[in-house]
């Protein structure tokens, strides 16, 4: 858990500020690693929120005495330990469900999947969700906050080699798309100029051409905005393919033969934002989860189950959600049907 200290009162806030606004000094960024139980509760009857019951509802309590509200699955009783296990199978999907820091999410869904041995020599690829031209609050496209946690992860780790890319399968350029939805400015501020994918070269594997960005990166970090009914991760890393190739295999075959195409990418961790993701009508719900995976197709299967969505693309239909490891929130913990408006 991450919370902010003055250091000169010492008060504390589980929300991300700058200032204190008792004495105006500079906050502390603390994380804290152990939580324990001081409180259950169990609760029998389901709500709109909490559709399967029973459930636990806890509070915890960490080594610097910040309390936190917890709703948990399995029974703890007071001064148990809350902690998460990592997990590194390929197909496992990290599931979390963030506070108030982005950052603090990432790191902690990175942590999940067992980190990913970061060195100030390595080369990160971006792959930002950039499909439309409309302002950050519609959530269609990776969000100006979650890009800017990115790369401010990124440094944290000192990583310096870092390329956002991505590329246009529609009539609008990308120096359109980043400038519209406000993702160029968070590249500027942090000194980087974005890259479009179909100007660079691109190598043939199976079926498809590639960008050969995919030869110059130690790691590729594909940024899904999740969907409700949608492929979002599988779909973000088409991206990666030719746009000739990609229309011309879509026509010629469908989205399925492209998906098992593109699985053999190696290097790809999918990060998916769900802070406010769109339901099928395209209206947007707060839910501030967060998801990662190696398997794209796994994340968004699993994203879909938390959200109680059944209209899903052929490729994710057919996918035993018990099969999949599972790291961090269990699915139970963070589902709800989305199609409720409340």
């Amino acid at each position: 858990m991450i919370f902010y200290k003055c250091l000169k009162c010492e008060k504390k806030w589980q929300y991300p500020i700058n200032i204190c606004p008792f004495c105006f000094s500079v906050l502390e960024r603390v994380k804290t690693t152990k939580n324990k139980v001081i409180a259950s509760s169990k609760v029998a009857i389901p709500s709109l929120l909490h559709p399967k019951a029973p459930y636990y509802a806890l509070v915890l309590e960490d080594e610097q005495g910040v309390k936190s509200a917890y709703k948990s699955m399995e029974e703890k009783k007071i001064g148990d330990d809350v902690s998460f296990e990592q997990n590194m199978d390929k197909n496992a999907v990290a599931v979390w469900k963030m506070n108030y820091d982005i950052l603090d999410g990432i790191e902690m869904i990175v942590s999940l999947l067992g980190g990913f041995n970061l060195t100030a020599k390595s080369r990160v690829l971006v792959l930002p969700t950039l499909i439309s031209p409309v302002h950050n609050y519609f959530r269609d496209n990776t969000s100006v906050e979650f890009l800017s946690a990115i790369l401010d992860f990124l440094h944290i780790n000192n990583v310096k080699d870092i390329k956002i890319a991505t590329q246009s399968f529609d009539d609008f350029t990308i120096e359109v798309l980043a400038q519209k939805t406000g993702l160029l400015d968070v590249c500027l501020k942090n000194k980087i100029v974005p890259f479009d994918l179909s100007k660079g070269d691109f190598i043939k594997k199976g079926k498809i051409e590639i960008s050969k960005e995919i030869e110059n990166a130690d790691l590729i970090l594909n940024l899904s905005v999740l969907k409700g009914g949608k492929g979002s991760s599988t779909e973000n890393i088409f991206k990666l393919v030719k746009k000739e190739n990609y229309l011309a295999l879509r026509y010629l075959y469908n989205e399925e033969e492209i998906v098992q195409q593109i699985k053999d990418i190696k290097n790809v961790i999918s990060i998916g934002e769900a802070i406010s993701p769109q339901r099928i009508d395209k209206f947007s719900v707060f839910r501030n989860l967060i998801f990662a995976s190696r398997n794209p197709v796994n994340l968004d299967a699993v994203f879909n189950a938390t959200g109680l969505i059944q209209q899903l693309p052929k490729y994710l239909r057919d996918i035993n959600i018990a099969d999949i490891p599972i790291a961090g929130r269990s699915i139970l913990e963070v589902q709800r049907n989305i199609d409720i408006v409340l």
